[in-house]
């Protein structure tokens, strides 16, 4: 292998932070967009789970969760520290990315699709997803990021995930009581990194040219 292959899919929020902190780190590697429908086969091989993010190292090492993408990318360069200089902060970005992971995922899932889980209603659950949303707002009253007056690991990490709930019901987010968090969430989209961590790029197709990443984006 002459440079890394990352698995991904543009919309899915693990894969976009991944991206985020490979795009960082400046990572130059060969981008395969998956189509969820029809996996590779070299994915399935590699990873029985099959599930993005997945980054190939070399032939015999691999990552296949988010995190650990993350965090070996910072590992590797990690200009603005990223990852907290002091172990308390570092327990705390991690201990935000795990709730976020858990909990608030549970929650949004079914507020995303609460069709599929008819027990109770989109608004219950989005009321459930809501005590992640206020202790963020929080945290963001003291400064304008997670950890404080920088950006942290637990920023990018939690950023698709929130973004995915505001995307649920646009207009009930944009009046609801998390002015700060509304800031926050801005702030990153409209970043030169999250425009180019979200670029399109055709779907992957064994024996195509590849695509160094993030270079050859379709702008359309």
């Amino acid at each position: 292998m002459t440079r890394p292959i990352l698995y991904s899919f543009r919309r899915c929020p693990y894969a976009m932070r991944a991206r985020l902190a490979l795009d960082y780190a400046g990572i130059e590697l060969e981008l395969r967009e998956v189509v969820l429908k029809n996996k590779p086969d070299h994915l399935r091989l590699i990873s029985p789970k099959a599930t993005v993010p997945v980054l190939q190292l070399s032939e015999h090492w691999l990552l296949d969760q988010s995190l650990d993408i993350m965090l070996w990318a910072l590992s590797r360069h990690d200009p603005q520290r990223w990852w907290p200089p002091q172990p308390q902060e570092q327990v705390q970005a991690l201990a935000r990315i795990q709730y976020n992971d858990g909990r608030f995922k549970h929650w949004l899932d079914r507020y995303k699709y609460a069709d599929r889980f008819p027990e109770y209603s989109a608004h219950h659950y989005r009321q459930q997803g809501e005590q992640w949303l206020r202790q963020l707002e929080h945290l963001l009253s003291r400064g304008p990021w997670l950890g404080g007056q920088r950006p942290d690991l637990s920023d990018m990490a939690l950023m698709p995930f929130v973004r995915q709930f505001a995307h649920v019901d646009p207009d009930w987010f944009a009046q609801a009581p998390y002015p700060c968090l509304r800031r926050w969430l801005e702030r990153l989209k409209a970043s030169a990194a999250f425009a180019r961590i979200m670029a399109k790029y055709p779907p992957y197709q064994p024996g195509a040219a590849a695509i160094v990443w993030p270079i050859k984006a379709i702008t359309t």
